[in-house]
């Protein structure tokens, strides 16, 4: 076997062959990497559509997600191994490369957080799962971050984590105490994302104020006034009111009142609800429900009328009550009853003693006077 003296000199403090061989361990490393890549990348292309859930991401993350300069690195560590060196300095590289590894599995399942957020606003119908899955992705990427700062501080020498835990625990506590009111708002957020009392583009009542929700974030809820001007609440105030939510209305149940004279005939009195009955069954996608003399008023016999409007519209219901009201104003004329307005009737006493009255007594002789007379 032939001799080569040149293999056997030593370069700090390793022989040139073993430099060699560290020098084909990082190549045959960088070729393999990119060779699995590509074939799990067309494995993942051509392979049956059951795979293409779960692994599809997997493989996306692994491929495409993969930083080549750490893969540099993590293949010179691993030609490192066949090297001799100072046992500080291999715990030094192995550190190293225990954080190098650290990193890229945090771009991955930064990656793949990105892939579910997509993936499921996708699949949802909901305007409002835009906000639910960057609510999650926050909260996920969040503790994926502040577990992986531990491990690399972990595997940093010289520094004690559990200390490091103890005081961040401590100050964990009163951090919590200063901010729980933005903590309660974060929970709150999340609360909404989970039970979804309302979403993006729901029109909504909170208290005295009305508008279409535009945006659910972390905080606050931003709804988009009927006069225009944006109001912002806070996701813990919002919670803790009544909110009426009419973008889920199916139907509008519609009440309102007629008042007729008291002249009016009995006969009349008990034929207006089927009056109303009829024009308001005349009119398209509508239920009628109800029409009773309800009460019997200072001015006039009030009936109420009861009925559905068979589609949340607000402008569809605005013009179906316009005609049931001029409907039943014609009809009204037609069977000549008098939709009343109010009115008083005062009487009036002539002082003056008739001849062959007694003395002081008046003869009375009714009257009639508009709406809020005085006389």
């Amino acid at each position: 076997m032939p001799d080569y003296p040149i293999l056997d000199q030593v370069i700090l403090g390793n022989s040139v062959l073993r430099w060699l061989l560290a020098l084909l361990t990082v190549v045959l490393v960088l070729v393999a990497v990119a060779i699995s890549r590509r074939v799990f990348s067309r494995r993942l292309q051509f392979g049956p559509p059951a795979t293409s859930a779960i692994l599809e991401d997997l493989g996306q993350a692994v491929s495409r997600a993969t930083a080549q300069p750490i893969v540099f690195l993590l293949a010179l560590y691993a030609g490192s191994l066949t090297l001799t060196f100072d046992p500080q300095a291999k715990a030094l590289l192995r550190a190293g490369a225990i954080i190098l590894v650290l990193i890229q599995l945090g771009i991955w399942g930064n990656t793949l957080i990105a892939r579910w957020m997509d993936r499921y606003v996708a699949r949802q119908p909901d305007p409002g799962a835009a906000g639910t899955a960057r609510l999650f992705g926050f909260l996920a990427r969040l503790a994926l971050y502040v577990l992986l700062f531990l491990l690399i501080l972990d595997n940093v020498p010289g520094v004690e984590i559990t200390a490091l835990l103890a005081s961040v625990g401590i100050g964990g506590i009163a951090v919590a105490l200063a901010v729980q009111n933005i903590l309660g708002d974060l929970f709150a957020s999340l609360s909404i994302a989970l039970d979804k009392p309302f979403v993006v583009g729901d029109f909504i009542s909170v208290g005295s104020e009305m508008g279409t929700v535009e945006e659910i974030g972390l905080k606050t809820t931003r709804v988009r006034s009927i006069s225009g001007e944006q109001l912002i609440f806070s996701n813990t105030d919002l919670l803790n009111s009544r909110i009426r939510n009419f973008g889920r209305m199916q139907e509008r149940r519609v009440v309102f009142s007629i008042g007729v004279s008291y002249e009016t005939g009995v006969d009349t009195l008990r034929a207006i609800p089927d009056i109303i009955r009829s024009v308001i069954e005349a009119q398209e996608h509508v239920r009628f429900d109800r029409a009773h003399l309800a009460r019997i008023d200072a001015y006039d016999l009030v009936y109420e009328v009861v009925y559905f409007v068979l589609s949340p519209d607000f402008l569809m219901y605005m013009d179906i009550q316009q005609n049931i009201n001029l409907s039943i104003i014609e009809r009204f004329r037609t069977e000549e009853i008098d939709i009343i307005y109010p009115t008083q009737q005062i009487y009036l006493y002539d002082q003056t003693p008739a001849r062959n009255d007694r003395p002081g007594q008046g003869t009375a002789r009714p009257g009639t006077a508009g709406s809020d007379s005085n006389a």
